[in-house]
């Protein structure tokens, strides 16, 4: 009986105990979690002409996640991003379960565009299937200077240089983006509601752009071509680019997988495409590197590209009088 009643007594003990301290895996004393808010984001300057960039600046408090959109996507607490946006466009930073806010860059003489929403009506989405023919870059393209200490990344052409390729190589791995663009051979869109699949001839690569309003992977596995995401702003298809190896080059340059790449790809009247980009490194150039527009022929007669079957022992430079541009 006194065993009885010492075992009552230990049992509404620790029940109690248990229940003040919310017991074993129990939740315990609950205290609010602090409230997520944002405490800065801007553009500096708010206002540019058309072809500058500007920066866009945000810090954020206890936030659970947090987006950037359009073209940034998924971002840290706090940071910094360098944008060219095409026409004035409204971002929007929002916090999961939390707080949004927006800024407005003022693109001199544009109409503006609420691209937050990323994507405009089917009926005015341009179909950019087909096939086009490749464009060397533009006479007198300039790179911007390497950064103090960068000198490495600098492709010095000779017997003893090995890395990189200007156009086609003896490997036959994928060039990456933008440098594939310069191999002579064509490359091919197939373009679905909500992804777009490119096509390269040389050397039978593929590349998946998605259009559905995603963004990138927080921390995505490094690839040859990068990976990619993309969107519209108006008529023109704007590809997002992150997560490249560092093993391509860029027009006469290594770099490292930091390298960032945003195309814009604009069908014309006549059916060609337009086509301009910048690619950043933080760790090669002391800034975006804008390459001049250039047009990518369409081929018409050409329903798709051909099959390209690499073989490593093949040196496919001597097919062609000359060595293509870098």
């Amino acid at each position: 009986m006194k065993i009885g009643l010492l075992f009552a007594f230990v049992f509404a003990s620790t029940t109690a105990l248990h229940g003040q301290q919310g017991g074993r895996g129990g939740q315990g004393e609950q205290r609010p979690a602090p409230e997520p808010r944002i405490m800065t984001f801007e553009a500096r300057p708010a206002s540019i002409r058309a072809g500058e960039s500007t920066l866009l600046v945000w810090a954020t408090e206890n936030p659970s996640g947090i987006t950037i959109e359009p073209e940034i996507g998924t971002a840290a607490a706090r940071g910094s991003k360098q944008v060219r946006p095409g026409v004035t466009t409204t971002y929007t930073l929002t916090m999961r379960g939390g707080p949004s806010k927006t800024v407005t860059v003022t693109v001199a003489g544009t109409a503006p565009t609420n691209a937050s929403a990323g994507t405009i009506s089917s009926q005015l989405k341009p179909d950019l299937t087909g096939v086009y023919s490749f464009a060397g870059l533009p006479a007198g393209t300039k790179a911007p200077d390497v950064k103090p200490g960068a000198q490495k990344f600098v492709i010095v052409r000779g017997p003893n240089e090995v890395r990189g390729r200007t156009t086609l190589g003896t490997d036959c791995k994928p060039l990456g983006i933008p440098q594939t663009y310069v191999t002579p051979y064509p490359f091919q869109f197939v373009q679905t509601p909500k992804l777009i699949v490119q096509i390269f001839e040389y050397p039978n690569a593929i590349r998946m752009i998605p259009i559905d309003g995603r963004s990138h992977p927080v921390d995505p596995d490094p690839t040859w071509m990068g990976n990619a995401v993309g969107r519209w702003e108006g008529d023109t298809l704007v590809v997002d680019s992150i997560g490249f190896n560092d093993k391509t080059e860029v027009h006469g340059f290594m770099h490292t997988e930091e390298l960032h790449v945003v195309e814009r790809f604009k069908r014309l009247d006549n059916g060609n495409l337009q086509y301009d980009v910048t690619v950043e490194d933080p760790n090669v150039w002391v800034s975006p590197w804008v390459i001049p527009t250039r047009t990518f022929t369409r081929r018409p007669e050409v329903d798709w590209v051909e099959e390209f079957v690499c073989e490593s022992n093949i040196d496919y430079n001597r097919l062609f009088k000359k060595e293509d541009a870098k």
